[in-house]
């Protein structure tokens, strides 16, 4: 058993349950196979030709399952409290117990969990060899377009472009998005939701690089360094993050930058103004690097700024904030004076970047938005249709890096394909 029973409940699992589970991703066989585990007789859809090919690309190929740390604050949806109650269901311990119970080592590091062999691919096996022997009807290459509830037989008709495909009791919708995918695919989540009269709110890229058209990015491109991130709009500051930044050729990368890419990308969507300050020393503290500063002042006199910050940042980064302070590299630390190596020194702790736009959809790792999380209930069955459930993805749920993203899938699809496949009484 890898999911805690709630005491004082009683459950009858009807054998003759069938649940349909649209979309084969993490949360799609995570759905299916707890249906199964709980009694139903699960026919699992998928439009590519085999289930779970997303998964290979998590966790650079290692597949981060999930965190230790996991909370509700590691997420953004309309509804934290709701989130919370679902996790206390379906932790992170519960998804190391839930691969543990189908044959995969399972090991943390610092928190992260990742498979022992730190191979997505197999993860992927395991997930697949538990739908084989489960015997769950996997219909690969079977793409579905629409749904409908017909009320006449109490049960869910779903098609796909050769017509009817089958009539079920429940339907779980796990169609993931259309992050990392190319442009126009992933969307068949949102539009069966719609069918359902679902709301699906704005859907915005996720974890993915940020552009900006300063002049100076090009002449950063390539470096790496440690440094700490402040996200303004409109002046105001929003959030913060630290960690290996990246620059490229067209803007900023790295893990601080992913966490916050979301509230960036609906900033400007708003048209506000979008900038990212960056701290290129955050483990210094400010009085006592000016303090050291000023006698490195005082013995370096002679020498040239570009001279005078040599040992301390990348080479590139030197020579940009030089330029952006306004002086020449060769210029004389005595010709600068205090004061202008202290303005050079507070543009190195408040290094600011303008930016333009968050990569597309097709470069994120996952998307922002989707149907209305407060549109589901806390077994995540729709509010307007009985019987209906959303896992994953294609929900208005999404977390930081560190596995998070993962949680929420085999969370998510536990929850669901267990109520899907009993009844309580």
């Amino acid at each position: 058993m890898y999911c805690r029973q709630k005491r004082g409940m009683e459950v009858k699992v009807e054998s003759n349950r069938k649940v349909a589970v649209i979309g084969g991703g993490a949360s799609g066989m995570a759905a299916a196979l707890a249906a199964k585990k709980y009694g139903a007789q699960v026919t699992l859809f998928e439009k590519n030709d085999r289930v779970g090919k997303k998964i290979l690309a998590t966790g650079n190929g290692k597949c981060n399952l999930g965190n230790l740390a996991l909370s509700q604050e590691q997420y953004y949806c309309k509804d934290k409290e709701k989130l919370r109650k679902l996790f206390q269901v379906f932790s992170a311990e519960d998804t190391i117990s839930f691969f543990e119970s189908m044959g995969l080592m399972v090991r943390s590091k610092n928190g992260y969990l990742y498979p022992y062999s730190e191979q997505a691919s197999g993860v992927l096996d395991v997930l697949r060899m538990g739908l084989a022997q489960k015997q769950i009807q996997v219909a690969a290459g079977r793409e579905i377009t629409g749904a409908s509830y017909q009320q006449a037989r109490g049960s869910f008709e779903v098609r796909g472009p050769w017509g009817e495909e089958g009539n079920f009791q429940k339907l779980i919708i796990a169609c993931g998005s259309p992050a990392s995918l190319k442009r126009g695919e992933g969307m068949g989540g949102y539009y069966l939701a719609r069918e359902f009269g679902h709301q699906v709110t704005d859907l915005l890229p996720g974890l993915v690089q940020l552009k900006s058209d300063d002049g100076f990015i090009k002449a950063l491109s390539g470096v790496r360094c440690q440094g700490s991130i402040r996200l303004t709009a409109a002046g105001r500051g929003l959030a913060s993050e630290q960690g290996e930044l990246q620059f490229t050729d067209y803007g900023i990368s790295g893990i601080p930058v992913f966490q916050l890419s979301r509230i960036a990308a609906h900033c400007i969507k708003e048209k506000k103004e979008v900038m990212v300050i960056v701290d290129f020393f955050p483990d210094q503290d400010k009085d006592s690097f000016l303090e050291k500063n000023r006698i490195r002042f005082e013995a370096k006199k002679e020498q040239s700024l570009e001279e005078y910050l040599t040992g301390t940042l990348n080479k590139k980064i030197n020579m940009v904030v030089i330029k952006k302070a306004g002086f020449r590299p060769g210029m004389k630390v005595k010709e600068a004076g205090w004061e202008g190596v202290r303005h050079l020194l507070e543009l190195c702790r408040t290094f600011p970047i303008h930016i333009s736009a968050a990569n597309p959809m097709e470069k994120a790792q996952i998307c922002a938005g989707g149907v209305d999380f407060g549109q589901v209930d806390e077994r995540l069955e729709s509010k307007l249709v009985k019987g209906l459930y959303f896992v994953g993805e294609v929900l208005d749920v999404d977390g930081k890096c560190g596995g998070y993203n993962l949680q929420w899938a085999w969370t998510s699809g536990f929850i669901a394909g267990r109520a899907a496949a009993e009844s309580v009484v």
